[in-house]
């Protein structure tokens, strides 16, 4: 069984590509803490209410030195329109090359639902300090509270 990284590692730097098609990996946000969230789906009812209540604290967690980042396997464009829609905040990037970052996080693995196997995104938060070694880990996320615990938890780092 392969290890994935844990509190105290540091936070891969996989390269993904951001809503407006630039690349974005957690290294481009060395010297301050960094939350990244993964979600399943954009416009899905968790993960839009997931993704609105970051947004909304997005001023509060970088007023405590902590940057946002939303990632799915979602495409770059689905992300724009999602943003768009929705008045999001917090950058969104695009995870969908396999040997991604959720596939060398463990996040992204099998799953069952109704009796249908298949592959899905974890709901997971990783808060990374500005060293980019990860100092905690959500998983799998409840969605309701989460940001704001979140943002207690930059905080408190």
């Amino acid at each position: 069984m392969t290890a994935f990284p844990g509190v105290g590692d540091a936070m891969p730097d996989i390269v993904m590509t951001a809503a407006d098609g630039s690349a974005v990996k957690c290294s481009d946000f060395a010297g301050s803490k960094l939350v990244v969230f993964f979600y399943p789906k954009d416009d899905t009812p968790g993960c839009t209410t997931e993704n609105k209540d970051f947004s909304e604290l997005s001023e509060e967690f970088a007023k405590a030195g902590t940057a946002l980042l939303g990632v799915s396997k979602d495409t770059p464009a689905k992300h724009a329109r999602f943003t768009a829609r929705h008045g999001l905040v917090a950058p969104l990037a695009s995870d969908a090359e396999s040997g991604g970052l959720s596939d060398a996080l463990g996040i992204w693995r099998e799953k069952q639902n109704y009796g249908r196997t298949y592959m899905g995104m974890v709901r997971s938060t990783y808060l990374v300090g500005s060293d980019g070694r990860i100092a905690r880990i959500w998983s799998p996320v409840k969605v309701k509270g989460h940001a704001a615990e979140v943002l207690a938890a930059a905080r408190s780092l």
